[in-house]
């Protein structure tokens, strides 16, 4: 816990989800909203088939949904969005012609209902 969903379209070449990812991580953990570096779920999806809207304009996204359990207030849930948009940013910073849409939606897991378990080797 948590886990992070980073999705972006597949127009979006300069994006480097492993660095990305990473970034995100460490936003998580420097939030000190989370116990064990380790407890941070990342994954990246890049989407080859989309569509932004209706024109033949180019355009693209990248979407973060992060999953956390339920019970913290919206200031914390807004703390964290904002600690990881201006990852995203960056992260598109180099690409031109492309009108990108960013954005990163705060889901809560029900935690009565929410199990896990770790096998460490």
């Amino acid at each position: 816990m948590p886990h992070l969903h980073l999705e972006y379209s597949s127009n979006l070449s300069a994006i480097e989800p492993d660095k990305v990812l990473l970034r995100l991580n460490h936003a998580l953990i420097g939030s000190g909203q989370f116990s064990h570096e380790s407890d941070v779920k990342a994954r990246a999806v890049r989407l080859d088939s989309f569509r932004v809207g209706t024109a033949l304009a180019e355009r693209g996204f990248v979407h973060v949904k992060l999953a956390i359990l339920s019970g913290r207030p919206p200031a914390v849930k807004k703390q964290l969005s904002d600690s990881l948009l201006p990852i995203l940013t960056e992260a598109c910073a180099a690409l031109q012609g492309i009108d990108i849409q960013m954005a990163v939606e705060i889901l809560d897991i029900d935690r009565d209902s929410y199990a896990n378990h770790r096998i460490t080797g």
